[in-house]
């Protein structure tokens, strides 16, 4: 499998196995082949498990603790996610702690090599068009994250009990850019990667996403990127497999997304195949994030990795559709990247 750089970070697969699968929350597995398909990824050179706690309420971290026996193998490396939201003043390094040690404790090892924020970030005082009600759940605000998260990281980091600290790109797109651009900033980002530009239910703010406008800041300043929802929640796939209301941001993805399936059943292409060998292609993305739950998903997307990136031919009509077309934001007059 092809090795990519991650940032300043490490060398790390073009292919990154997350635990959304191996969790059990994108369809019904067992645990007998999440483990299975723990050991195949490896064994097919993939280096970098994806997880966190609400994976599965912890079941993703306990197949790979289960898989490996606290022992990973050469070169493999893991992640884990805190979604810290706006806990009271002197309360982020105990959240940190807590979520990371049960983590720890079902991964069977003492350290894990990043350490994600999962939580918007979000300006002082800003009101998001959507559940703004119940923000302090799943958003931070800058203040806290520049007084509190940033110290209480790199406390985790001298302690050893994390390798490094990153953040989920799918917040307000210019604050994420200012924490890429920041002084302490963290070593690698998660950021949307699909060929629709879409964060799908993840997006709660009215401004336009920026998925490009991130990877190309990341990568100005030395940060990893790590592509997420490369079939955008499978509204790049040929079917939904879950029932969802009709203004669900996955529903109206799907609708959007019919000129890409028309265009793949012309080409002979699987739609959610494609979807993913479109984002390993894309400029800027060091590792794509799978959400695969078994060994047959995992050999397909294996076999589409072994492709390469996409040609040309292939490649412009999928951007001709435009499915990724937004109203773009325009950098002010010398702004850094």
């Amino acid at each position: 499998m092809e090795q990519r750089q991650l940032g300043d970070l490490w060398s790390v697969s073009a292919l990154t196995l997350g635990g959304g699968g191996l969790g059990q929350i994108w369809g019904a597995t067992t645990r007998e082949e999440a483990v299975a398909t723990a050991k195949a990824a490896v064994d097919a050179g993939i280096t970098l498990f994806d997880l966190a706690p609400m994976y599965g309420r912890g079941e993703a971290e306990a197949v790979i603790g289960e898989a490996f026996g606290g022992a990973l193998p050469d070169g493999v490396r893991v992640t884990t996610k805190c979604l810290l939201g706006n806990p009271g003043e002197g309360e982020v390094l105990p959240k940190f702690e807590k979520h990371l040690m049960r983590s720890l404790t079902a991964l069977k090892l003492d350290r894990v090599d990043l350490f994600f924020l999962h939580s918007n970030i979000y300006p002082d005082g800003y009101t998001y068009a959507q559940n703004d009600d119940v923000k302090d759940l799943w958003a931070t605000p800058w203040s806290v994250y520049e007084r509190d998260v940033i110290p209480a990281m790199e406390d985790l980091k001298t302690r050893g009990l994390i390798g490094a600290w990153g953040i989920t790109g799918t917040g307000l797109p210019k604050t994420i850019m200012d924490a890429l651009r920041h002084e302490a900033k963290p070593a690698a980002v998660q950021a949307v990667a699909n060929l629709m530009d879409s964060a799908g239910d993840m997006r709660r703010y009215e401004e336009p996403a920026e998925p490009r406008n991130i990877i190309r800041t990341a990568n100005a300043n030395g940060v990893g990127v790590m592509g997420i929802r490369a079939v955008a929640t499978g509204a790049l796939t040929k079917k939904l497999d879950r029932p969802l209301p009709t203004d669900d941001a996955t529903y109206q993805d799907f609708a959007k997304a019919e000129p890409f399936r028309e265009l793949c059943a012309e080409m002979g292409e699987d739609p959610a195949l494609l979807a993913h060998r479109y984002a390993l292609s894309m400029d800027g993305i060091d590792t794509v994030i799978l959400g695969v739950k078994n060994r047959d998903e995992l050999s397909g997307i294996l076999d589409v990795e072994a492709k390469g990136t996409l040609p040309p031919e292939i490649r412009a009509p999928i951007d001709g559709l435009r499915l990724n077309f937004q109203v773009p934001r325009i950098p002010l007059d010398g702004e850094p990247l």
